[in-house]
């Protein structure tokens, strides 16, 4: 029995908060969207090697999987043994990625939803290297991420990720191909480095003023922020409008015109 039709039978348990892709058809689908020139590709959370499958002997040499669970580690290492030392056990949320090389990478895998947004938060650290992510997420946090101002979905990760990532929301993936079945819709995304190096602001507080605006999303900037303005802007006409009217670039706008007072907008 080859190893497609063993994931196909076997029953995993419920890890971390993950649901077991069981459909090979997604699973082939979400692999061809890696970009072949990514110079090494890491899987997170691999599980029972559903997407492991399509990677292992096509780009062996530049493929690594990242796996805490321990029973997938037993699983994996027995169904995929070339994978030798690119299976690494830990926690990529602790990962130094830059141990995986100093070149371009690609971060893949059908992400846990409990942990989906900090496995952002981690590719924002190494966004000199990561230059693409194909993701299999929560579809409420899929269409976040996608969002555009002016939209209700729109916040904290959407202004985040964009600042440094052209993100498409790719496709839908129903309940029925997990196991166990999710109780909510997924959906897959893709991310790629857009031409930013420099937001042109306090990075730092450009971070800080987007989670602040948001943390408060129904106030008004000048409420939201009130702790950060200064007397002689907050009579600026921006802090009449809420946090899903600015844009990125308004953001970064803002982060300027707060860091630097004096500044002309």
């Amino acid at each position: 029995m080859n190893a497609e039709c063993e994931m196909r039978n076997v029953k995993p348990k419920k890890a971390l908060g993950q649901h077991f892709l069981t459909d090979q058809n997604i699973a082939r689908k979400i692999v061809e969207q890696l970009s072949p020139e990514v110079e090494t590709v890491i899987e997170v959370g691999a599980g029972m090697g559903v997407l492991t499958q399509y990677m292992v002997d096509d780009i062996r040499d530049k493929f690594y999987v990242i796996e805490i669970d321990h029973e997938s580690i037993d699983y994996l290492k027995a169904h995929f043994p070339t994978l030798g030392d690119h299976l690494v056990e830990g926690d990529f949320l602790k990962a130094d990625l830059s141990r995986f090389g100093q070149g371009n990478m690609a971060i893949i895998g059908n992400f846990p939803y409990n942990i989906s947004s900090q496995i952002f938060f981690q590719v924002l650290k190494y966004k000199e290297q990561v230059v693409e992510v194909v993701g299999m997420v929560q579809k409420e946090m899929a269409e976040r991420m996608a969002a555009k101002e002016g939209s209700k979905t729109y916040g904290i990760l959407s202004v985040l990720m964009q600042a440094w990532y052209d993100i498409d929301y790719l496709f839908t993936v129903h309940e029925n191909v997990f196991n166990p079945p999710p109780k909510v819709k997924s959906a897959v995304i893709k991310m790629r480095r857009n031409a930013v190096t420099d937001l042109g602001c306090d990075e730092k507080l450009f971070v800080t003023i987007v989670k602040q605006a948001f943390n408060q999303r129904r106030k008004t900037l000048r409420n939201s922020l009130r702790t950060l303005l200064s007397p002689d802007i907050i009579a600026d006409e921006v802090f009449n409008k809420r946090p899903e009217q600015l844009s990125v670039k308004e953001f970064i706008d803002l982060t300027n015109l707060i860091g630097n007072p004096s500044s002309t907008r």
